[in-house]
């Protein structure tokens, strides 16, 4: 018995929702309400089940992004998404991992809602104009209009160099073992003299409440956090297809991410929110 074609292509759908909402939680809260949708819908006047599921997913992920957004407001100190652990063979599909990314998902928070659902819409899932107003509800030349804006607008704000994943990995590990010995000399080394650290802690959990910028300040910062605690220790893993660190304070799990170019580090983001760390045991499943 073939399998519901919701089924075969969650991990897709689950992907789209993912980068237009950039948390895990919601993304699944909006893959159920598309699966009770779904189950309505006579399946004999649907003739491209992947195009209508993507569709039906994107509507409503960008309800719910329009919510999220008015709560995202609030939010104690800076919000940074939710981070994934995947596993190596996400980054070798080097487009998807770029829009998984922490980095890029934190450009695409800049963006509005509709020109977020234009964007990865068209620049990652290449669904054609038409398609995309029919999400919309607007005409296919004000997509084009919309879908120019964000890509100008995200060009303008993600990272300037592409680094080889071997490189990542390699200035990763580097910073991973230097915050874990806390050796200033080498932290300092490794980051770039503009870097900035980004944390997020929801209001949870200590975490700066606004981005701190220049190594002269973040380096200090870093090298200290292993005498603050009993126990402190740095493991790299696979985040949103990237090479990424798992921090443990005391038993509790941190994610770090990185921007890298020219070798060197020039953002740090940080999540502590442990409501944003439940998905850091078991690979998701993410896929175009």
């Amino acid at each position: 018995m073939t399998r519901d074609p919701f089924v075969a292509h969650r991990s897709l759908l689950f992907t789209v929702a993912y980068e237009m909402l950039g948390s895990a939680a919601d993304a699944e809260d909006v893959l159920q309400e598309s699966w009770l949708r779904w189950a309505d819908v006579d399946r004999s006047q649907v003739r491209d089940s992947r195009s209508y599921l993507v569709r039906l997913v994107t509507r409503q992920a960008l309800n719910r992004l329009r919510t999220v957004s008015r709560r995202r407001e609030d939010y104690v100190g800076e919000w940074l998404p939710e981070p994934l652990l995947t596993s190596p063979d996400v980054a070798e599909d080097v487009e998807l991992a770029e829009s998984v990314s922490i980095a890029m998902l934190t450009v695409l928070e800049t963006l509005g809602p509709t020109e977020r659902a234009v964007f990865v819409l068209r620049e990652v899932f290449e669904l054609p104009y038409g398609e995309i107003a029919e999400v919309i509800g607007k005409s296919a030349a004000t997509v084009r209009q919309v879908a120019r804006r964000a890509r100008e607008h995200v060009a303008a704000r993600r990272p300037r160099v592409r680094v080889s994943r071997s490189e990542q990995q390699a200035v990763v590990e580097r910073f991973l073992s230097a915050l874990r010995t806390g050796q200033l000399q080498d932290l300092m080394e490794v980051m770039a003299p503009d870097v900035v650290l980004v944390t997020d802690g929801g209001g949870v959990v200590p975490a700066a409440l606004t981005p701190i910028h220049g190594v002269e300040l973040v380096a200090p910062i870093l090298a200290r956090a292993h005498t603050l605690v009993a126990a402190f220790d740095t493991t790299p893993v696979w985040l949103n297809g990237e090479p990424a660190g798992r921090i443990e304070i005391d038993g509790e799990p941190s994610a770090v991410s990185l921007v890298v170019e020219d070798g060197r580090v020039t953002r740090i983001h940080v999540v502590r929110n442990p409501r944003k760390l439940t998905r850091l045991d078991e690979p998701a499943e993410l896929s175009r």
